[in-house]
């Protein structure tokens, strides 16, 4: 081997100008691909980083970027028209307690879905009550049921649930499953026969086969858990479909929660459905024929729970979610709870915190003692002991993994869903939370959050920590924050 190294490096030195061709080369790679990159307008550390790496990684740099560099995408135009119809009504409410509409008016401006009530909500804590709850929803419609999943396996969950839904499209009622492709890469195409075989539909979010000069869409995934049943209930929230979050099944699944919704809320879920599925599979508003996408009987009843869908995407530079969050912790005047399993915080949400904490609010933070992902816990106690000198309460839950994902801020405003608190679930995923103005749902997730907290362990400040065991291991693992 040395020899056949020694005899290139002699080669390469007869040749003339070797050193000037190389430069030359380099130039024509770094200066077009640099000046794309500076003309999109993000964040200048981001920016330097990818133009770094660039620099130093010559092509191969190009080939990490078109795979996993930010990317937007321009939804169909039946995103802002047609896929719209029927939710643009809008009317600002004010809550009981007065407080101004600034955060239904931001919702609204940065995800074009308006405020509105639900009739019921019932908040579900882990997957045994949420199967059943969901199996019970589909035993019971009548004309479709929507789904659109990150996560479904083909497991025993998996296989109940796909078993329901093929009785119900024999029934003649229409179903439609939109999965993730990454994150259900794990259920096979076979599992999915009896369905299609009954006159189900099935589609894949973001399909990762490789196309010549098209860039694929392996780092922008739908993490959105959304089952919609006659236009009349809506199920959505953090929990996906595998045993793993099924405490029945599995002593160690995760802990979480999920939420079941009646009333017009249901129809700003719905179209979300639609948008997706619209967008996955290239179909339009006139496929939906023969599926009453809105209940007549809820479309004209208000309800009494003010709630508002909050959806985010790399297909809007509004970050909604991310900037809806920030906006509520800064607009509590009591305290701030948050329950997360992944705790990512870009500067603008870190600052929201520890402001709250510094301003005398009682401001807490649960994060599972060990995640899934152990880059991913390593990043978010990197981050522990700012929040700890600001004076915010962090408590680390176990030895079950936390999944849930809630905002709580004073006693009336709560917000559960799909999304994360880290820069995944703000800028790349797929999101859905709902965001409740309502003092029922703020105070039963509130005793929901006591039970989680003292069931955890709380963080102290050590200063003495390791340098190698501790410190830098977090410190590493907070430089690749951005890709979490």
């Amino acid at each position: 081997m040395p020899d056949v190294l020694h005899a290139i490096r002699d080669a390469a030195s007869t040749l003339p100008h070797l050193a000037g061709w190389i430069t030359l080369a380099w130039l024509l790679y770094l200066v077009p691909l640099c000046t794309w990159i500076i003309l999109q307008k993000r964040e200048p550390v981001a920016t330097l980083s990818w133009l770094l790496s660039l620099a130093l990684l010559p092509y191969v740099g190009y080939l990490v970027y078109f795979l996993l560099g930010p990317q937007r995408i321009k939804r169909h135009q039946l995103r802002r028209t047609r896929a719209r119809e029927g939710v643009e009504s809008y009317e600002v409410f004010a809550p009981a307690d007065g407080n101004s509409a600034e955060l239904p008016m931001l919702a609204q401006k940065t995800t074009g879905l308006p405020p509105s009530t639900a009739t019921s909500v019932q908040q579900l804590v882990d997957g045994c009550a949420t199967y059943k709850a969901i199996l019970d929803a589909i035993a019971a419609a009548e004309n479709h049921i929507h789904l659109e999943y990150y996560i479904f396996n083909g497991d025993r969950t998996g296989q109940r649930i796909l078993e329901a839904l093929a009785v119900k499209a024999r029934e003649g009622v229409k179903v439609r499953l939109l999965l993730d492709a990454v994150g259900s890469n794990r259920l096979k195409t076979r599992a999915l026969r009896a369905l299609i075989d009954a006159g189900g539909e099935h589609a894949w979010f973001h399909p990762t086969r490789f196309r010549p000069f098209t860039r694929p869409w392996l780092n922008l995934r739908t993490h959105r858990k959304i089952v919609v049943v006659d236009g009349r209930i809506a199920f959505t929230g953090g929990i996906n479909v595998t045993d793993d979050e099924d405490e029945s099944l599995c002593d160690d699944a995760f802990r979480d929660l999920h939420l079941r919704l009646e009333g017009e809320i249901v129809r700003s879920i719905q179209q979300v459905f639609v948008e997706d599925w619209v967008y996955a599979t290239g179909q339009q508003r006139k496929d939906f024929q023969g599926t009453r996408l809105w209940s007549a009987s809820d479309a004209n009843v208000r309800g009494g729970i003010a709630v508002q869908a909050l959806v985010s995407g790399p297909d809007s530079a509004w970050e909604p979610i991310h900037r809806t969050k920030v906006a509520a912790i800064h607009e509590a005047r009591q305290r701030v709870w948050l329950v997360t399993p992944y705790f990512v915080p870009g500067e603008a949400a870190r600052m929201a915190l520890t402001s709250a904490a510094l301003g005398g609010l009682d401001v807490r933070l649960v994060v599972p003692k060990t995640s899934d992902s152990r880059l991913a816990t390593l990043a978010a106690r990197s981050y522990f002991d700012e929040l700890l000198a600001a004076g915010v309460k962090v408590y680390e839950y176990g030895p079950r993994m936390m999944h849930s994902k809630a905002l709580l801020c004073d006693d009336t405003l709560a917000i559960i869903g799909s999304a994360n608190f880290d820069h995944r679930s703000f800028r790349l995923n797929f999101e859905i939370s709902m965001m409740f103005r309502d003092r029922g749902v703020a105070g039963t997730l509130g005793q929901w959050m006591e039970g989680e907290i003292a069931a955890s362990e709380p963080v102290r400040l050590q200063r003495d920590r390791a340098l190698w065991r501790h410190r830098l291991p977090e410190a590493l693992a907070r430089l690749m924050s951005p890709l979490l």
